[in-house]
């Protein structure tokens, strides 16, 4: 793995509303996530998890603290500069798909490209690139209504993956999905990070999903609360996984609460 960093979380803090009704959402949290990185990011429901992934996806600020991506700081980014961060250099992947319903699947992928003024021959051959690794070349002319749930979220991740992001971020990628086609879409995300060197960041309930990672920060209560390294060399994903749900359950008392 390269160790150039990609991402740079520095003393984050995020606070909603004053007094009485304040809500410290993150507090003061700080990572470094190198080219390459598959980065899990796990905690209960309200532990600050998603608001720290939108705030390096630029959808909110932070209150305090910095988000560099390649040394850049993305908080200070407006208008054309801000627009050109999130359509180039970020991939988002949503839990709940995102597509346009009024749009086939081919101009549902490559919208991000049109938006960003890329040739149409040039979009094409990307897209045929991304319809065969991820097995979707038969829906492309089908609308999102005419699609299963694994294939929705195949073709958002071709969506995501189009622009050749330095970054993907996911948030609960396999939350819609049943076990076979979230094993389908996991399998696929882990070929690409492997494969391209594509750096992901994955928020996620799900200790499956998370055992494909090649790291994973713990959040309680908008700080960092635990980090786990799978040894690459070494370790299967069944023993990450055992490791996983230990945590979780000092996490929460009990995996319940997490998943």
């Amino acid at each position: 793995m390269n160790s150039n960093k990609v991402l740079q979380v520095d003393s984050v803090t995020k606070v909603y509303g004053k007094g009485d009704n304040k809500t410290e959402a993150l507090r003061g949290i700080s990572f470094d996530v190198l080219e390459g990185e598959f980065l899990g990011i796990m905690g209960a429901s309200g532990s600050g998890k998603t608001t720290l992934l939108n705030c390096i996806a630029t959808m909110i600020k932070p209150s305090t603290g910095r988000v560099l991506l390649k040394n850049k700081d993305v908080s200070s980014l407006k208008g054309v500069q801000l627009a050109d961060y999130r359509g180039q250099e970020i991939g988002y992947l949503f839990q709940e798909f995102e597509l346009l319903d009024n749009l086939t699947a081919r101009e549902n992928i490559i919208l991000p490209l049109s938006l960003h003024g890329v040739a149409g021959h040039q979009a094409e051959q990307e897209l045929r690139e991304l319809a065969n690794r991820l097995d979707i070349t038969d829906v492309l002319d089908k609308f999102p209504s005419q699609m299963s749930g694994g294939q929705k979220q195949r073709v958002a991740a071709a969506r995501a993956l189009i622009s050749k992001p330095s970054i993907v971020l996911a948030d609960e990628p396999t939350g819609a999905l049943d076990s076979k086609n979230s094993k389908v879409l996991m399998d696929m995300l882990s070929a690409i990070n492997k494969e391209q060197k594509k750096t992901i960041v994955m928020v996620t309930h799900n200790a499956n999903a998370a055992s494909y990672c090649s790291r994973i920060l713990f959040i309680q209560d908008g700080r960092l609360f635990h980090e786990l390294r799978k040894n690459i060399e070494t370790e299967t994903s069944e023993s990450f996984y055992e490791r996983i749900v230990t945590v979780m359950a000092q996490l929460g008392g009990g995996s319940a609460n997490v998943l």
